[in-house]
């Protein structure tokens, strides 16, 4: 069970960082851009401040990390015997002890063949 939540937190978390990935602005967008290609990134300094959406993406960057690590250790985990059929299974609520084996009967001996009786007026 909480090998599916993980699971959905992880999924909700994949889509969360690509859609704050898509909605930052690139290096070549800052108003330095017209000056030439390549130049955006000395017009205010060579670093510009973390943004709220930057901090955001770190956040969900290291809860994708956890959320990877604790999949994987459920991955590793050994997993509990499951039948592989359900024919071997008691029915729920039956003692398996209190249901009558059935007898076991002799291997049945095979008749001697019978021949037909030749037919009459030959």
């Amino acid at each position: 069970m909480l090998q599916n939540v993980i699971t959905f937190v992880h999924g909700l978390l994949c889509f969360a960082i690509v859609a704050l990935v898509l909605l930052q602005r690139g290096k070549g967008a800052d108003a330095g851009a017209g000056f030439g290609a390549g130049a955006s990134g000395t017009v205010f300094g060579a670093r510009g401040s973390a943004t709220f959406f930057s901090k955001l993406t770190a956040v969900l960057a290291t809860l994708f990390f956890l959320t990877s690590m604790s999949l994987a250790w459920f991955a590793t985990r050994p997993q509990p015997a499951v039948p592989d059929s359900i024919v071997g299974v008691p029915e729920a609520g039956v003692d398996a002890d209190a249901v009558p084996a059935l007898p076991e009967s002799a291997p049945a001996e095979s008749p001697a063949p019978v021949t037909p009786p030749a037919p009459a007026g030959e």
